[in-house]
């Protein structure tokens, strides 16, 4: 390692997903393959809308899944393939992930030269990320945070394998990643994150990838919200009988769909009042939050309000939770045109 330079190690290869670059790289082959136009987004503000290219033009901005590669590998796919990084060699990818292990209320920085990956390494953008410490509303966080921490590192092969399809096999021509770890960020510094994004969001060359999962739900994720096909929606406990109408993977499915409406809607207030009003467990909700906020700064300038407008295309679970002792975590894919 030459003087200067500080490696962030793939420290969740070989346990969340392959160390081996041979098999990864075949893994990510076979996952994008699996996905071919046309696409049908399934959002509730986007159902039935027809995608007839991969990727889509002008989609700079994807949400895409974190979790181990067994489990959410084949839904990012459908992100990842949608994204549209053809005018990022002149700039850079933006890559946001929550915080899991580290208590933070604003945003915090990597002060990493490179992230490692079994396929490769990524170049992190040091005069972007001094620039964004500059501003006051970023901090540092330390090599054991940035290591620690797996939302960001789980999208790292994947954005790894679409540069290298669009730039070539040279790493030397791909765009510098900004990775950007957020944290428990009220809806005020969400806002204030988001206006210092909105810059380089309104810049075409800038890529986006946002890291969420969708709803954690069962006893050992302290979410048990449930929604009867009639009255008022409860909390089950351990000693609830386990509902049939719906059955609970349902009442699931309808809550998380509800949150990605209001993620399609585009207004960051919506977003945040769904999340508020049935407490889903998005774990990237403030990641996303910043988004939206920085989609509305860019929308003030902009000629269309259907600027930065996310639709979803792929909607999974790792498992179908039938008990109140069951648990599940959902996966949700979604584009946005900026």
């Amino acid at each position: 390692m030459s003087k200067g330079q500080t490696i962030r190690d793939c420290s969740h290869a070989g346990s969340w997903y392959s160390d081996s670059s041979s098999k990864l790289n075949a893994e990510l082959d076979g996952w994008l393959a699996a996905v071919d136009a046309p696409v049908t987004c399934i959002g509730p503000r986007s159902e039935g809308e027809q995608v007839q290219q991969l990727p889509v033009p002008g989609a700079r901005m994807i949400i895409a899944p974190h979790a181990g590669y067994s489990y959410s590998g084949p839904a990012a796919a459908w992100a990842y393939k949608a994204w549209d990084v053809s005018k990022a060699n002149r700039k850079k990818v933006f890559l946001l992930g929550p915080s899991h292990h580290h208590y933070l209320t604003k945003a915090a920085l990597s002060r990493c030269t490179q992230y490692a990956t079994p396929i490769g390494n990524l170049t992190v953008d040091r005069e972007t990320t001094a620039e964004l410490h500059a501003t006051g509303v970023f901090e540092w966080m330390s090599h054991s945070v940035d290591e620690q921490e797996h939302s960001l590192e789980m999208h790292l092969p994947y954005i790894y394998k679409m540069l290298s399809r669009t730039f070539g096999e040279d790493s030397a021509h791909f765009p510098p990643l900004v990775p950007l770890m957020i944290g428990n960020t009220s809806p005020s510094t969400e806002k204030a994150l988001g206006r210092r994004l909105a810059p380089y969001l309104a810049d075409p060359s800038n890529a986006f990838v946002i890291s969420s999962d969708f709803a954690h739900w069962g006893l050992r994720f302290r979410y048990t919200y449930y929604r009867p096909s009639t009255g008022t929606a409860v909390d089950l406990t351990s000693s609830s009988r386990s509902p049939k109408e719906p059955a609970i993977h349902d009442s699931i499915k309808t809550v998380d769909f509800e949150s990605m409406g209001a993620c399609e809607s585009g207004s960051h207030d919506e977003w945040l009042g769904q999340l508020e009003d049935t407490g889903n467990t998005v774990c990237g909700r403030h990641p996303i939050g910043v988004m939206m906020a920085a989609v509305e700064e860019v929308r003030k300038g902009a000629a269309s309000q259907g600027t930065g407008a996310f639709k979803f295309v792929r909607y999974e679970r790792s498992s179908e939770v039938k008990r109140v002792s069951d648990s599940s975590v959902s996966y949700a894919s979604a584009f946005a045109c900026v």
